[in-house]
């Protein structure tokens, strides 16, 4: 193994130890690794533009939680997991042990037959994940061993696995195949125009009673396939077309999987530096550049868009400023995306203290850009009016490392697979100027990423 390979070793009460070994690996491809791994777990994840992507295959640890105190709980076993971690070789920090998943968008989440396997938070530590940073790639092999187990007598045997599992990635990259969608059997939007208009009418209409200021009604599609949905094909088509998302796969259970690729980043901490973004407000992209300016422009000078975008920021500034100790709103600006183009406004900040990316992302989500304001009263009017639940669908996905920091998106553009089904969702916020059709408009621009990934035509 080479010499620069790295050990890991956290010592805790309830997880034993963990023990992590990485080696550098160039030459593998993210698809190749996914590829290998087909018919058991897998993860993925992909900064914008490629500068940071991870993938995962099989599972070392699962950590899951309920109820409201699901995000310090996860925080308190995240801790516990990677406690007293010991990395020798500094200079690879990347490479170390990394969890990847999410929480549900409500805290009262019951799994259902959509989302079965899924709980209001699940967290998974891969067995082997693969790293890579710009231009350098790492591989890493985490075990979970009994406390009174000796590292040292376990690390030849995880060395040489993982030189094992390096050779036969390598080896497969040659022979891996290009995989093609299931053949598409139908399209349902359990949801119908009649419906839509009565609810967007019904909060309109609370809107201007004054009963609340915004909320975001969002509605499904459900896609049949002769087979099981192909996953591979899907994040290949996001990766060519929205290259500039977060894009992501949670496939904990084999041909159970959430993927998509988000726009908005929830939360990103490296220490006390915090980073977010306030995205609301849609068009369409234009089919030349001078009718792209004039869809922006229109977007920009909307008042019924500019009020709906500015509640986001305002509402996010109110949550993090109890946590923070300086707080720098950016010019707002549009956010042009292949199909689609919104109202963006960076938000940078320093947080009083270190602790680590849960407690930004449990204060912020859901942002008023996917639940409403108020945000108890847009809750509430959501779970009476969306004959559809959310599941993980506009809840935060993403990862957290052994120091507890991480990167977490808004999982929208995102849809949820079980064997041949493919679920679908779209969200629009509404507030007292929404009209039903211009919404139902919006949701079919938003439903268009993930259905011309899925193959729909």
């Amino acid at each position: 193994m080479d010499s620069s390979a790295t050990l890991d070793v956290a010592i805790n009460r309830r997880y034993g130890r963990l023990l992590s070994c990485s080696a550098p690996c160039a030459g593998i491809s993210f698809a190749g690794f996914l590829a290998a791994a087909a018919g058991g777990a897998r993860f993925y994840w992909e900064e914008p533009n490629g500068a940071f992507a991870f993938a995962g295959a099989g599972t070392a640890v699962e950590l899951m939680a309920w109820g409201p105190e699901r995000f310090k709980r996860i925080a308190v076993d995240a801790r516990e997991l990677f406690e007293g971690a010991r990395h020798e070789g500094d200079d690879n920090p990347l490479s170390g042990p990394r969890l990847l998943g999410g929480f549900a968008f409500r805290n009262d989440f019951t799994p259902d037959n959509t989302w079965s396997i899924y709980s209001p938070a699940f967290f998974v530590l891969p067995h082997y994940q693969l790293v890579r940073d710009r231009d350098m790639m790492w591989l890493t092999i985490n075990a979970q061993i009994p406390p009174e187990e000796s590292p040292e007598s376990l690390i030849p045997d995880l060395t040489a696995a993982l030189e094992q599992k390096i050779a036969q990635l390598k080896a497969a990259q040659a022979s891996m195949d290009a995989d093609e969608q299931s053949a598409l059997i139908g399209v349902d939007y359990p949801m119908r125009y009649p419906t839509w208009e009565s609810i967007i009418s019904d909060a309109t209409e609370r809107i201007r009673a004054g009963a609340l200021r915004k909320v975001v009604l969002a509605r499904a599609a459900e896609l049949r396939f002769e087979s099981p949905v192909k996953l591979l094909p899907i994040l290949c088509h996001l990766a060519a077309q929205y290259a500039d998302c977060y894009r992501f796969l949670f496939e904990p259970r084999p041909r159970y999987a959430f993927y998509g690729a988000s726009p908005e980043l929830l939360a990103s901490t490296r220490g006390r530096a915090l980073e977010t973004m306030a995205l609301a407000g849609s068009a369409a992209r234009g089919d030349n550049d001078e009718a792209d300016r004039r869809l922006g422009d229109m977007l920009l000078g909307n008042a019924k868009e500019r009020t709906e975008h500015e509640i986001v920021v305002e509402k996010m500034r109110d949550r993090l400023a109890p946590m923070t100790e300086s707080l720098e709103i950016s010019p707002t600006a549009l956010l042009k995306l292949s199909n689609i183009q919104h109202i963006n406004t960076p938000i940078r900040g320093t947080l009083k203290r270190k602790n680590g990316i849960l407690p930004p992302v449990e204060a912020l989500h859901p942002t008023p850009a996917l639940g409403g304001d108020p945000r108890p009263d847009a809750l509430r009017l959501i779970r009476e009016l969306e004959p559809i639940p959310r599941g993980w669908y506009g809840a935060p996905v993403g990862w957290i490392d052994s120091s507890l920091d991480g990167q977490f998106a808004v999982a929208i553009r995102s849809a949820v697979a079980q064997e041949s089904r493919a679920w679908i969702y779209a969200g629009a916020g509404i507030v007292a100027e929404s009209t039903p059709d211009l919404e139902w408009a919006e949701t079919e621009l938003k439903f268009r990423p993930m259905l011309d990934a899925h193959g729909v035509i």
